[in-house]
């Protein structure tokens, strides 16, 4: 007698199984919390019985500190309840006009992720990279490997402003560079959408990278146009084209999963009679270098005055902003 299937699909039992471990681990973090905030309880217990102990007031103190950080983390990643919060992330970053020095930006940006990432420990993989002529990038497409890592990064969606004197103009002029960044997450399968081969065109190419610094030079690279939407994703960081082809699929998948989820946040935008602008005059934040230094979030007008820092990827402050934000207005919108 055949074993009953629990689940229709291994797809659908890999997602079960990737909730049993998403669960357990809230399990192990908040356990972790609880015996932080004990331990702090204990301390202070301590200090009142055996009166003014300067060492031990600080290692309570210490405690304390490092409890409230753990807590914080976990309040924040309560706020990552999306569907898809818990997936890799795929970032695309092109640059808007202005040719080299829009080019340069994109590529500050770009080294500005992937010093964010390694902060927080997760894996990055180049997807696709087309160097400027000059300077800077045409375009480029990461891989952010991680729990939550697009829940996080969701909030990096939009476009990126830079205002600083260029070093690419002779004559030392302040200039104003617009950066556009997209986000989605990593999506192997999902069984609202459905790809037809028939709605496929593929073309392969040879690489065009940085004389093969970032990605290698074979005929492997591949393109995919999805006719009925128009959407293009091209990869080139893999040794075959199958595996490049592969590639594409999934970023594919992600980019139908992104248009599914805006058309739906416009649908109830439009239900609820929100004004959406559209264009480079949205920027989501600004990066100035001249006539001072400041990074600025538009959205939650949170500003870091150590700009260099935040191009070394110390960009959590206006994630975290950005989530509670979202978090606060959907609590508003429920009431």
């Amino acid at each position: 007698m055949a074993e009953p299937d629990f689940w229709d699909t291994p797809d659908e039992a890999q997602q079960v199984m990737q909730k049993i471990t998403g669960l357990r681990s809230k399990i192990e973090q908040f356990n972790g919390v609880k015996t932080l905030v004990e331990d702090a309880e204990t301390l202070y217990e301590m200090c009142k019985e055996m009166g003014e102990d300067e060492e031990l007031l600080q290692e309570a103190a210490d405690a304390t500190e490092k409890a409230m950080q753990a807590l914080e983390q976990m309040e924040l990643e309560t706020l990552l309840n999306g569907k898809y919060d818990r997936n890799n992330a795929i970032i695309s970053i092109h640059p808007g006009a202005g040719g080299t020095e829009s080019q340069d930006w994109a590529d500050m940006l770009y080294r500005m992720y992937v010093r964010w990432a390694e902060r927080h420990g997760f894996g990055v993989n180049l997807l696709d990279y087309l160097a400027g002529e000059e300077a800077g990038i045409k375009s480029v497409t990461l891989l952010i490997k991680g729990e939550n890592a697009f829940g996080y990064l969701k909030a990096e969606k939009g476009v990126h402003r830079l205002v600083r004197i260029s070093p690419f103009d002779s004559a030392g002029r302040r200039h104003t560079s617009f950066t556009a960044v997209e986000v989605m997450p990593e999506v192997e399968h999902d069984n609202d959408i459905q790809i037809d081969e028939k709605d496929l065109k593929v073309d392969t190419y040879r690489s065009t990278g940085a004389g093969g610094q970032h990605i290698n030079t074979t005929d492997s690279a591949v393109r995919i146009t999805h006719m009925p939407t128009g959407i293009v994703v091209q990869c080139q960081s893999e040794r075959s084209q199958i595996q490049n082809r592969a590639t594409c699929m999934k970023m594919l998948t992600s980019r139908l999963v992104e248009l599914k989820i805006k058309e739906h946040e416009q649908e109830m935008a439009a239900l609820q009679g929100e004004q959406q602008d559209i264009g480079w005059g949205s920027q989501i934040r600004s990066y100035v270098f001249h006539p001072y230094s400041m990074a600025k979030d538009h959205r939650t007008n949170i500003e870091k005055g150590n700009i260099q820092a935040v191009m070394d990827g110390d960009i959590d402050d206006f994630i975290q902003g950005y989530l509670k934000q979202q978090a606060a207005r959907a609590v508003r919108k429920a009431e």
